[in-house]
């Protein structure tokens, strides 16, 4: 990834439907750390997308028009997910109007792992 990436507003990651097997798209905040990038479910790990990369972890990550490959799964180390919490906490809290604290603390957080070439 290249690092002006990680600084865009939004990602769109596609996984493939769990029960339909058809492509689905979500627009979404994103933060990377060392090449894995967080999201954050506000929904506590019950949406599609959530769902879908637990059903079938290979996805693919949209910025800026350039597309990613990753392999999707829910963040389950102590450490990783207060990392992963505090990276998306940190990037979109400034810029939000509004308090994501009780949003960053009762999210599900996932990871998507950058495939390598």
């Amino acid at each position: 990834m290249r690092p002006d990436h990680a600084a865009a507003t939004y990602g769109y990651l596609t996984t493939k439907g769990r029960i339909s097997g058809q492509d689905h798209t979500v627009e979404i905040w994103f933060a990377e750390h060392e090449g894995t990038l967080y999201l954050l479910s506000g929904s506590g790990g019950g949406s599609d997308w959530c769902l879908n990369l637990e059903a079938s972890p290979s996805a693919e990550f949209t910025i800026d028009g350039k597309r990613y490959p990753v392999s999707g799964r829910l963040v389950t180390d102590a450490a990783e997910d207060a990392r992963a919490r505090q990276a998306v906490f940190e990037k979109y809290q400034p810029v939000y109007d509004g308090d994501l604290i009780e949003w960053r603390d009762a999210s599900a957080p996932y990871a998507l792992d950058l495939a390598r070439a």
